[in-house]
């Protein structure tokens, strides 16, 4: 496996620079979203739900809307918006023809869809900030979380994204990966809720450490137990990474 030099930066700039064109047409959906879902299942089934862990509901969710959304950003990135750019407008072929090799596109790719993450993370946090719902000075370290979880969903987004030979494959990747993941990772619900079979499956899957952390920064119950939590997301994301990288070299190179 050949590795990323600096020059990924200038991947990462290009996508920067698309975006702050076209933002106010992309925008509104990974921020406008997760308030609404933050408003309406916290105001409308927390009514009939009552306290959770102490909190009111919205309360609850807040921390699994930012961490969740941020999985979707990294994931639509790096899946539809990685697949145009490689296959309709091919604009890898084109950069890997300058002194950027695959290594820099990829990992430009995926640091990118990481800051989209970070970038809904914190919207979704400054929005529950003004709504007083955020109570720790530990939630200013969401940013910093987001951009990891973002690294993690990206690297998984841009590994499938390699494999698959049309848009409409990923219509698999959201409806069997993405989605149960958002329902089963302590978003809305403790896993201590679920039945035991399930609560085991939801503590292996990607999501789930990134809800724990989140939610401890975001109530302030901060410990030395998140360093678990933690070192999965990190191993995850560079196991990932690093498969990714692999992967897209063989699609871009056979």
């Amino acid at each position: 496996m050949k590795m990323f030099t600096w020059r990924f930066v200038r991947m990462w700039q290009r996508n920067r620079d698309v975006f702050l064109r076209l933002w106010h047409a992309e925008a509104p959906g990974f921020v406008a979203e997760p308030v609404l879902v933050l408003l309406a299942m916290g105001m409308g089934l927390g009514a009939y739900v009552g306290m959770v862990e102490g909190q009111s509901y919205i309360e609850y969710i807040v921390p699994g809307i930012i961490a969740s959304y941020g999985m979707f950003s990294a994931s639509f990135e790096c899946t539809y918006g990685s697949f145009f750019r490689m296959e309709e407008r091919k604009t890898y072929d084109a950069i890997i023809a300058t002194p950027l090799n695959v290594e820099d596109v990829i990992a430009g790719e995926i640091f990118w869809g990481a800051t989209r993450a970070m970038l809904t993370g914190s919207g979704i946090l400054i929005v529950a900030t003004i709504f007083q719902l955020v109570h720790s000075p530990w939630a200013l370290l969401i940013p910093l979380l987001s951009f990891a979880g973002g690294v993690l969903f990206s690297s998984i987004a841009i590994l499938y994204t390699s494999l698959v030979p049309s848009f409409y494959s990923f219509n698999y990747y959201f409806t069997l990966f993405i989605t149960p993941m958002f329902f089963f990772s302590g978003v809305f619900f403790p896993l201590s809720n679920f039945p035991e079979i399930v609560g085991r499956i939801s503590m292996v899957i990607p999501l789930t450490p990134v809800v724990i952390i989140s939610r401890a920064l975001v109530s302030g119950k901060v410990d030395a137990g998140l360093l678990g939590a933690l070192g999965i997301v990190v191993v995850l994301a560079v196991l990932f990474f690093s498969v990714a990288l692999i992967t897209m070299r063989r699609r871009l190179t056979v």
